[in-house]
């Protein structure tokens, strides 16, 4: 979930941030995280976000035992995501692994089809991107995302 809740998160140009650390970040192989050589506060399950990185940039649940250890000068954000936020990014994540496949007749390039005696054409939804193409995630929770939404 933590690629969808970076992509949220980016989307609604919101981190729900409770502390910034800014300095030289490690993270050990244990998913433990210093600043500047300080203890780096987070509770069990709590989400940050990493700025700087190499291989860990984006949202993490801590402890992130999947860590690669790495010393870099960046910051990390501790975060504050309300409950219905993360539910959103699950349903989310359900939605795009339901209708973002290559399978899925909604990511098919094509407005409409005809072949055989047989044709279709789906509804499409304007995405705001001026594309005019299908439904996106973005477009199909808009009105959930708004509330959570900073300009």
């Amino acid at each position: 979930m933590e690629p969808t809740l970076t992509e949220l998160c980016q989307e609604l140009r919101n981190w729900f941030v409770r502390e910034r650390h800014i300095g030289w970040i490690e993270i050990t192989a244990t998913g433990e995280l210093t600043c500047d050589g300080k203890q780096i506060p987070l509770a069990a399950n709590q989400y940050y976000r990493v700025i700087g990185s190499i291989f860990a940039d984006g949202v993490h649940r801590y402890p992130d035992t999947t860590a690669i250890y790495e010393t870099f000068s960046g910051a990390v954000w501790s975060m504050a995501v309300p409950a219905p936020v993360i539910k959103l990014a699950d349903e989310i994540a359900a939605w795009r692994a339901k209708y973002e496949t290559p399978e899925a007749e909604s990511m098919s390039p094509y407005m409409s089809e005809s072949f055989g005696g047989y044709s279709y054409s789906k509804g499409s939804s304007y995405t705001g991107t001026g594309s005019g193409g299908g439904t996106s995630w973005r477009s199909t929770f808009a009105s959930r995302l708004n509330p959570w939404r900073k300009l």
